[in-house]
């Protein structure tokens, strides 16, 4: 499946209220995919959705912590009866409080875990047995330089990343047989998001982008299946490039 075979396929993302989300939200819709929007901020994903339906496409909004395994579960379960199994899930919500270690609470650290590694785990459940009914899907884990590094202040947020790269590897091989790409994208460059201000360097602020230049990727991870690219860690960045220099070159 090509980018094109996209249209009016679901998406079902995380996240999608604001930054890297928000822009992989928009990006999908202006290619014509529907989309189901998972975000704890309900006045923002709620705006977000009828805002692109005014683009043509289908957009259902749905308010949930991800932090609360069973009402994430209710809720992809309550996105799969309304619009039936995704073409693709994509994981991005993340929360990321720098604090040093000896600060951290067992409750905070486990919220922040719960959100990125528990997220991801009840999404993909959600979405696996109506993807394998239905021959095919792409899962996708934003991933980090977090998973495979560490850093300081980071003893929440690193881990949970260190795991979606596990649980991917994991859910690849299982998912081969079935047609389902599992993967792993990491942004490849300092993103202008309102997370990343928080712990962003004055130099990497210096360098950052748009998440708007990272979003074009994701249309492409959406439309995999197993056959063409799974257990993959893709770098966003350089496939948005690379996307946008073939478009440059088949408009010349």
């Amino acid at each position: 499946m090509g980018l094109h075979g996209i249209r009016g396929q679901w998406c079902f993302l995380s996240g999608a209220a604001d930054g890297l989300g928000n822009a992989i939200a928009r990006e999908l819709a202006a290619r014509g995919m529907n989309l189901v929007l998972f975000d704890v901020q309900e006045a923002k994903v709620a705006a977000l959705a009828h805002e692109l339906q005014s683009l043509g496409v289908q957009s259902l909004p749905v308010a949930v912590d991800l932090a609360d395994a069973a009402a994430t579960a209710t809720a992809v379960d309550h996105a799969v009866g309304k619009v039936g199994a995704p073409r693709a899930l994509i994981h991005d919500a993340a929360v990321l409080t720098p604090r040093p270690f000896r600060e951290w609470s067992f409750e905070g650290w486990r919220r922040e875990l719960d959100i990125i590694l528990q997220g991801a785990f009840v999404l993909a459940k959600g979405v696996w047995e109506p993807m394998i009914a239905q021959g095919h899907g792409s899962i996708v884990f934003i991933s980090s330089g977090s998973a495979l590094r560490g850093f300081p202040l980071e003893s929440a947020y690193t881990p949970a990343k260190h795991g979606q790269e596990g649980l991917m590897k994991v859910l690849s091989i299982e998912g081969a047989e079935f047609n389902i790409a599992v993967n792993t994208a990491t942004t490849g460059a300092p993103i202008d998001t309102p997370m990343s201000w928080g712990h962003y360097t004055p130099e990497m602020r210096e360098g950052m982008i748009s998440p708007r230049r990272l979003a074009p990727a994701f249309a492409y991870f959406a439309a995999l299946d197993a056959g063409q690219a799974t257990g993959l860690r893709f770098d966003a960045f350089q496939v948005s490039e690379a996307i946008t220099l073939q478009s440059q070159v088949a408009r010349a």
